[in-house]
């Protein structure tokens, strides 16, 4: 294996981190801030997670296709192995969950600093986001651990 194929593998690996960990991470604590009750809490937890959301998922989610683009083709990798569609399938079922998800924060953010600065409790609007918050959450989660098994495994699916 050359040096620029292995320098691509540690940064499509490293950047999967960042989009995970960061995922999980500002979930962890958007939801967290949410059981508060607290819209102070609330507005801002959700302003941080949309600068890390800005700060370090964009830029994985950009970085993991063209990593992973180039992968195959210094590696040889058929770009149409069945384990790679359903990657491919996956990682837009994620991605179509995460940009309204980001909207969502950015919505929550906004309702929450209004809340507080109009010293009102939260508006019936915030639990709706909040509602298809989580629910977004889950399939993009599992859509993500799905990924990360093909990509360790990469069998043979037809």
């Amino acid at each position: 294996m050359s040096d620029t194929y292995l320098w691509l593998k540690a940064l499509h690996i490293l950047s999967a981190t960042v989009l995970f960990g960061t995922g999980l991470g500002t979930a962890f604590h958007m939801w967290m801030a949410h059981l508060s009750k607290d819209a102070r809490v609330i507005a801002a937890v959700a302003r941080n997670v949309v600068i890390a959301d800005w700060l370090f998922t964009t830029p994985a989610v950009i970085v993991q296709p063209i990593s992973g683009l180039m992968l195959f083709w210094l590696g040889g990798i058929d770009p149409l192995s069945s384990w790679l569609v359903v990657a491919y399938v996956l990682y837009l079922i994620a991605g179509g969950c995460w940009l309204p998800v980001v909207w969502l924060q950015i919505k929550i953010r906004d309702v929450a600093r209004d809340a507080v600065a109009l010293d009102r409790p939260l508006p019936p609007v915030y639990h709706r986001y909040m509602r298809i918050w989580f629910a977004l959450g889950w399939p993009a989660f599992a859509a993500v651990i799905i990924i990360f098994w093909l990509m360790v495994k990469m069998p043979t699916l037809w």
